[in-house]
């Protein structure tokens, strides 16, 4: 049986002081693909190829996520954006880029577009996760994630994680290669955990001269859509795309509308 990313090939770059690994894959208009919690740019196994017919598509692995090398006392969203600008400075200097960002990687897709406004082609935001200081917040979830990876019940660490953020039982439905992806990524819960527990400045966002958009699954958690609804406070959308069939994986789930959205956010 064909290994699941045969066909994928990487590269590697040192930014910040750190070695990145990153698929670069197509030709045109960049596009930057940025995963969330738990992931690395195997999350976007669907929507690469389906990108790089049109675009030129970069996905990265962030700091500390598989498979580079943990970055003690230097996790953060921020750290992470300061990571992506310094990449595509070296990697694609001067040219504009479609940010598109996932859960946790919204935010740090937010933070790298107000670093390089004027670079922006679009932002799109796939359920994007931020700290709130309310009934939303994600605090809770992280320490009880984070007692039972110190217990030593990594697999129960991660079924709460993922149950939690996409709806209950999805960790056992789960594939074997993700399942694999999110063990590889386990440890940076502690990380995350530890973060500084701050949401995004987001007054820049009107006057961002660029589209943005917003994706959700037809069954995503009310903290995403909560998320939305801070964002819309400064800025309104221009699209917005619900995927059926999908909650907040839903670039997994149903691939192919998912997969239609971003195209069609892309082209705005």
């Amino acid at each position: 049986m064909t290994p699941p990313f045969a066909d994928f090939s990487t590269l590697e770059l040192t930014a910040q002081g750190y070695r990145h690994t990153f698929v670069d894959q197509g030709q045109g208009a960049a596009v930057l693909l940025v995963h969330g919690s738990l992931c690395d740019w195997r999350y976007w196994r669907w929507q690469i190829p389906a990108f790089a017919t049109q675009y030129r598509v970069l996905a990265p692995s962030l700091r500390s996520y598989w498979p580079g090398a943990p970055s003690p006392g230097h996790f953060s969203t921020a750290q992470h954006a300061q990571d992506l600008q310094a990449l595509l400075d070296q990697h694609i200097p001067g040219e504009k880029v479609h940010i598109v960002g996932h859960s946790r990687g919204g935010h740090v897709a937010l933070l790298l577009a107000q670093r390089m406004p004027e670079q922006v082609a679009s932002l799109t935001l796939a359920d994007p996760g931020f700290p709130t200081p309310d009934a939303y917040s994600y605090a809770p979830l992280f320490q009880q994630v984070a007692e039972r990876l110190e217990q030593g019940d990594r697999d129960g660490a991660m079924a709460l994680f993922v149950d939690t953020v996409n709806g209950s039982g999805t960790w056992k439905q789960m594939t074997r290669w993700f399942r694999e992806m999110i063990q590889d990524n386990a440890h940076t819960m502690l990380d995350q955990q530890q973060e500084p527990n701050l949401g995004p400045s987001l007054e820049w966002l009107k006057q961002l001269d660029a589209p943005l958009s917003f994706i959700t699954g037809e069954n995503s958690p009310t903290r995403y859509h909560h998320c939305m609804d801070i964002i819309r406070q400064h800025r309104r959308e221009d699209q917005l795309h619900r995927i059926p069939l999908a909650a907040h994986g839903m670039n997994l789930a149903n691939p192919k509308a998912f997969n239609q959205a971003v195209l069609t956010a892309l082209q705005t």
